[in-house]
C-alpha cells in the first residue's frame, strides 16, 4: 500500500545515514517541468513513459526498500506511479519494500528547502 510522507520526513531521511540508490530511492516523475530544480540524489523516470520504463525501474530497485515518488504537486502524476510500481513490484518479486508519496510535491518540497544544497539542486526562481 502507498504511504504518504511530508517534506520534513524526507529532509531528515536525506540528512541521515542511510544511503541513496541502497536503502532509500526518490523517483521524480515530473516531464518538462523537471527543468526547474529537483531533489538531490533523485532519479528522473517522465511519467509519459513511466508505463515503458517501470519494469526495468523494477529490476533496478528490487533490492532498495524504500521508494519515494513525487510529480510537481504530488496529486496526479506521483501517486498514480507509485500505485503502478506498487501493483507491478508486488506482481513480481516479495513485497518487503515501502512505497510513498511525497506530500505537496516537488513544489512544497523545493520552496521549503530550495537554499539547503544538501536537499534540492539546479532550482530555478524563474520556473517556481
Amino acid at each position: 500500500m502507498v504511504q504518504g510522507i511530508t517534506g520534513s520526513e524526507l529532509a531528515k531521511l536525506i540528512k541521515s545515514a542511510q544511503v541513496p540508490d541502497k536503502d532509500y530511492l526518490i523517483i521524480d516523475v515530473r516531464d518538462e517541468d523537471w527543468k526547474g530544480g529537483n531533489i538531490k540524489g533523485s532519479r528522473n523516470y517522465p511519467s509519459q513513459k513511466f508505463l515503458s520504463e517501470v519494469d526495468d525501474l523494477i529490476e533496478q530497485t528490487k533490492d532498495v526498500p524504500i521508494l519515494i515518488f513525487h510529480c510537481a504537486l504530488s496529486q496526479e502524476r506521483g501517486p498514480k506511479a507509485a500505485r503502478i510500481y506498487e501493483e507491478t513490484r508486488n506482481a513480481l518479486h516479495d513485497a518487503n519494500h515501502t512505497v510513498y508519496v511525497l506530500q505537496g510535491g516537488f513544489l512544497q518540497f523545493g520552496q521549503s528547502y530550495k537554499g539547503d544544497p544538501e536537499l534540492v539542486e539546479n532550482w530555478r526562481d524563474i520556473i517556481w
